[in-house]
């Protein structure tokens, strides 16, 4: 049975049945994801799909119990998900989930909400989740194929895993590196919007293991450089590229995708706000911004530790530079031996609300953030509470999709 033609509207009965889920979901919907991915798994092809660092910890499952109730809760005005179906779409864009694999997690979705809600989940609720779960596909489904056929049409442009080289690989501080990266095949690659990622897909020796990483060159048509953090309590995506890539290796990789990036035409002035490896899309619209917007008002601002994890400074300083109107600022929170304000950083500490309102221009600017989860939960609360509308903060994280990190 084929839904790729999205259906017109949900009946009223199986919006009220949906509707009257909400408590059930509320209760137990990380046990019914969690049952969900179990069934699903089974199937190793669709396993291998997921990155399953996501699957640690809960993670993933929780997402997307949070997903399904804001679904379940939003059933009579969906265009409040607007933007997390946009998401999910690039997402699926990444790791080139196809329009075949819905039906195996619409299986999984009805069989995990009958095994956990018993009795309570009678033929009817079933047969209104399935309607439901459904719309939402053929909603992704058609905007997944319209992002495809977008991507597809632009010079450089491709479908699926596309094998590159590893051209130059450049350390840029004690924890990390850059790898240039430059399709085998000779042809050119798809200019990124700047600040979205790739997807690798990585042949290490436990297996075969798929990683999203964020572009952290300018937009161009010859090659993509991603900067990766070691993590040495990871799950083995970063050691592999750490430890075992070097120049000449290939690597496999989707298109770009996310629905983080500067816009070609910034209509206000933008505040950039990292924390650790979340400067490589920072990086990345600094170089479009050096390069396309020499009257754009731009402050970046980033905190690391000190000056053996703080990457890329020089490049970025060459950049403020040479632009005019863009200022730089540096945090250090555990300054080493030598490290010294206005000599390898700006401020000691942390960087704080009150810094950023009295030296950057939150009343009017777009605050683009990246970094570790604790550092966007923290900011995009403060700037909310500084009063900056949720229209003018943008974030990127990686991970499974967090919907109430603002809450």
């Amino acid at each position: 049975m084929s839904h790729a033609t999205p259906r017109p509207v949900l009946s009223e009965a199986t919006r009220a049945l949906v509707r009257a889920s909400v408590p059930a979901l509320a209760e137990h919907g990380t046990l019914i994801t969690t049952t969900m991915y179990r069934r699903l798994f089974q199937d190793a092809s669709i396993r291998a799909l997921f990155n399953q660092a996501n699957q640690d910890g809960g993670s993933q499952p929780a997402a997307l119990a949070g997903a399904i109730l804001a679904y379940a809760r939003h059933i009579d005005d969906l265009g409040a998900l607007t933007g997390a179906v946009e998401r999910m779409a690039q997402k699926h864009i990444a790791y080139h989930i196809l329009p075949e694999h819905y039906p195996s997690v619409a299986k999984a979705l009805l069989g995990a909400i009958g095994e956990v809600l018993g009795e309570a989940a009678t033929p009817e609720l079933l047969a209104a989740w399935g309607e439901a779960y459904w719309f939402l596909a053929d909603l992704l489904i058609a905007r997944e194929a319209a992002i495809r056929s977008e991507i597809e049409a632009d010079a450089g442009g491709w479908r699926g895993w596309r094998r590159f080289t590893v051209a130059q690989r450049i350390v840029e501080s004690e924890l990390i590196v850059s790898f240039v990266l430059r399709p085998a095949d000779g042809g050119a690659v798809l200019p990124h919007k700047p600040g979205q990622y790739l997807t690798l897909r990585l042949a290490t020796p436990q297996g075969e293991i798929k990683r999203n990483y964020s572009i952290s060159c300018g937009p161009n048509a010859d090659h993509y450089r991603i900067s990766v953090k070691r993590e040495a309590q990871g799950h083995g995506g970063s050691r592999y590229l750490h430890d075992a890539v070097a120049v000449g290796d290939s690597l496999e990789a989707t298109p770009p995708s996310g629905d983080f990036y500067l816009p070609d035409a910034p209509s206000r002035p933008v505040v950039l706000l990292s924390g650790g490896v979340g400067l490589t899309p920072m990086v990345s619209m600094l170089e479009t911004i050096a390069a396309k917007h020499p009257q754009l008002e731009t402050h970046y601002v980033h905190g690391t530790a000190n000056s053996a994890s703080h990457a890329m400074d020089a490049h970025v300083r060459r950049l403020a530079s040479g632009h005019g109107r863009m200022r730089v600022a540096s945090f250090y929170c555990e300054p080493r031996g030598g490290d010294a304000p206005g000599k390898t950083h700006d401020v000691d500490g942390l960087i704080d609300i009150a810094w950023l309102r009295s030296n950057t221009p939150l009343d009017q600017a777009d605050v683009y953030l990246c970094g570790p989860r604790p550092f966007l939960r923290r900011f995009v609360q403060e700037l909310a509470q500084a009063g900056v509308p949720g229209e003018r903060i943008h974030y990127e994280f990686f991970g499974p999709s967090d919907e109430a990190l603002a809450a």
